[in-house]
């Protein structure tokens, strides 16, 4: 009983506020941090600007380790925030407890599915996405060779990592690409020394584009990247400010929007499945003034009719979550 007082009485730590009547929405960002420049970012981006625009507030949480994830729901709910939105798929088995305790919250979370009444479950394509970055990297690749890094190595990662390795080879099938995985606990979503570490191994490899999909970790990919003067692939954010010139591109997934809609939605948000693609808009790449001078129009040409191509079914983007195999590999 005293643990759980404990628990529930830590308010400054969940940072929750005093307004606890209020039906405030609430955030809940994964291991990493609000500011990994990447997954957990774009979240707060969706937040912030739902926040300025409806002049609403909403509560907010930075998850210190894994133990806190039930307890924060717990606690949002209890305070009665809602919607209560999750980002990323670690969430998956706390909110499948804690969901069926509290009917009339409604609950969202971003990269799982959770089948309940009252959850709204968002994944991405984001082998649409990585599709159209390989082959990106495949045209402006000068050795032949490139790479991916991910993060923690479980399925999603081998997602992105799948259909990026499809595209470079749609591009160039002669193409090399070395791939590696950070680790395979939480922590290889932020070690950004690691990163640099499998990035300056991939180049003494011949890579000369390397692709990032590993949250907190992939700075460190891109910096060291920019240090060596290859280009690299941002994911998640369009990361293609944070070393101008030197990131190819990003690969966006608009998590942003994500939250922004279901704050919006609020109380009236709909359970279900909602999947973000390239048809939607979902996922994408970047292109502003940091990077419009490394890609072509006769790259960009090619990746305008690629994107027709996966939105009309001609081209098929192989889902790694759906076939744990990679036949680009």
């Amino acid at each position: 009983m005293t643990l759980m007082k404990t628990i529930l009485g830590t308010a400054a730590t969940l940072a929750l506020g005093t307004a606890a009547a209020l039906a405030e929405p609430a955030l809940i960002y994964d291991l990493g941090g609000k500011f990994d420049k990447s997954f957990n970012e774009a979240a707060h981006e969706g937040a912030e600007r739902w926040k300025k625009d409806t002049g609403n507030s909403y509560r907010e949480i930075e998850l210190q380790s894994e133990a806190q994830r039930e307890q924060a729901l717990h606690r949002f709910a209890e305070a009665g925030s809602d919607p209560i939105v999750m980002v990323g798929f670690a969430f998956g088995s706390s909110l499948g407890e804690v969901a069926a305790d509290y009917p009339d919250t409604k609950f969202v979370i971003i990269d799982m599915v959770v089948e309940a009444p009252n959850v709204r479950s968002v994944v991405f394509n984001e082998h649409e996405g990585s599709y159209l970055v390989g082959m990106l990297a495949a045209l402006a690749s000068k050795s032949g060779t490139v790479g991916f890094i991910g993060g923690m190595d479980i399925p999603l990662i081998r997602k992105f990592a799948c259909g990026y390795a499809q595209g470079v080879k749609a591009a160039n099938p002669d193409a090399k690409v070395i791939e590696n995985m950070t680790g395979t606990t939480p922590a290889a979503w932020n070690d950004p020394v690691k990163g640099a570490e499998l990035t300056k191994a991939q180049i003494s490899q011949g890579a000369d584009v390397i692709y990032a999909a590993a949250g907190g970790t992939g700075v460190g990919v891109l910096q060291a990247a920019a240090d060596e003067n290859i280009l690299s692939i941002g994911v998640d954010s369009n990361q293609n400010y944070m070393h101008p010139g030197q990131v190819l591109t990003s690969m966006v997934k608009r998590v942003d929007n994500a939250v922004y809609d279901a704050f919006t939605d609020g109380a009236d948000l709909k359970p279900g499945v909602q999947v973000l693609g390239l048809a939607n808009d979902g996922v994408g790449y970047a292109v502003d003034d940091n990077n419009k001078d490394l890609i072509t129009a006769d790259m960009k040409a090619k990746l305008d009719e690629a994107k027709a191509k996966i939105v009309s079914g001609e081209i098929k983007v192989h889902d790694y979550m759906t076939d744990n195999s990679c036949p680009a590999s």
